[in-house]
């Protein structure tokens, strides 16, 4: 009986062995569905996309605060959907020297100079993109309190060498600082890769006022302002067009009829041979009393507007250039005991019609722009 049992002991042995070489998957098989498998998705990152300059451009001004609120960026939108806005100035950079949205390059993360104001920069502007709307990123260049404090090297001195600053008591960086054309390169760059489809530059020039008598200019000392700032427009041009990006610059309004720099640099001949638009800050209300004979230019809006712009268009014909890159910055806001009504608002852009151009950008420092000065989305009649 146990010889028996040794035997068919043996046999199933076999079995097994023989079994399990033959038919090996069901045993994989058997494995396989017990393992549980997981998968990761990983996002696909926003497509940035760039758009055309629109001709004409009609632009309104939207600070960095009021982008990064959607709630307070809806209400201007909104203007845009409805009425003939169709491009955006948004800063990038203001006075403050904060950077408004995080940034990637390394190198420009090491100045800590980031204030994330706009979280949706990327989405913001492809939003703005799907609309047609053009995006302008404004750059406060040589105003930047942030950098002059962690790099006081690169700034504007008294004559004994310690920070000089204005009636408002913001200092400068000199415009002759390398360094700084250098940083102005990697926010433009970053900026550009970001969605902005042109990079405005902003506050190109040597300071305005102050105490003029007690000031020195470490980096800019042997040259003429003018010739500092030429120098500086050379390097924007080179830097930036040789990548295909536009630029542009804004400049002091009355650079369009003054025969000099106005003590700060600025020629508007020299600024439209590399740019590619020029915007002067023609706002009436910044004209003195004596301009043209009135006594409150702010309250002839046409007026001024039509000749400032006038006198711009012939000097971008002695420049050698087109008067079309000309988009001056317009007043939409009310100073100096003169309420601006949406007939002000509109008479300055017929100026601007007058003057044989076509292209115009509204500022207001709060954002709250006057609809009814504006024609409809529908309307392309300039009248």
């Amino acid at each position: 009986m146990s010889r028996v049992l040794y035997i068919v002991t043996i046999a199933i042995f076999i079995g097994v062995l023989v079994t399990a070489y033959f038919y090996p998957f069901e045993y994989q098989t058997y494995r396989t569905k017990n393992i549980v498998q997981a998968t990761t998705t990983i996002p696909t990152p926003f497509a940035v996309t760039h758009i055309q300059t629109p001709v004409p451009l009609k632009a309104i001004y939207m600070s960095s605060w009021v982008a990064g609120n959607s709630k307070l960026r809806n209400n201007l939108v909104d203007l845009m959907d409805k009425t003939e806005i169709n491009a955006v100035v948004i800063d990038i950079k203001d006075y403050t020297g904060r950077i408004s949205f995080k940034v990637d390059d390394p190198k420009l993360q090491a100045y800590n100079s980031v204030e994330n104001r706009i979280p949706d920069i990327k989405e913001f502007i492809g939003k703005l993109h799907d609309k047609g709307i053009y995006v302008i990123g404004r750059i406060s260049s040589f105003q930047d309190s942030f950098l002059v404090h962690s790099k006081p090297e690169l700034a504007v001195t008294d004559k004994a060498g310690k920070l000089w600053k204005d009636r408002k008591g913001i200092s400068w960086l000199d415009v002759s600082a390398k360094p700084v054309w250098d940083y102005l390169t990697l926010i433009g760059e970053e900026s550009y890769a970001a969605g902005f489809d042109e990079l405005n530059f902003d506050y190109i020039r040597f300071p305005s006022d102050g105490n003029m008598e007690d000031i020195a200019f470490p980096f800019s000392q042997r040259k003429s302002k003018p010739d500092a700032l030429k120098d500086f427009f050379a390097y924007l041009d080179t830097t930036f067009h040789k990548k295909k990006i536009p630029i542009s610059a804004d400049l002091f309004g009355m650079t369009t009829s003054s025969h000099g720099d106005l003590g700060i640099g600025q020629i508007l001949g020299d600024a439209l041979v590399h740019f590619d638009f020029v915007a002067p800050m023609v706002y009436p209300s910044h004209y003195p009393a004596t301009f043209l004979g009135y006594p409150k230019p702010a309250a002839k809006p046409y007026e001024v507007i039509k000749y400032a712009m006038g006198e711009a268009v012939k000097k971008a014909d002695l420049a050698s250039t087109t008067a079309t890159k000309l988009r001056p910055w317009l007043q939409d806001f009310s100073i100096g005991g003169v309420e601006y009504t949406p007939n002000m608002v509109r008479a300055q852009i017929q100026a601007t019609y007058d003057s044989g151009l076509t292209s115009w950008m509204l500022w207001n420092a709060s954002n709250v722009y006057t609809a009814s000065a504006l024609q409809a989305a529908s309307s392309t009649v300039h009248n």
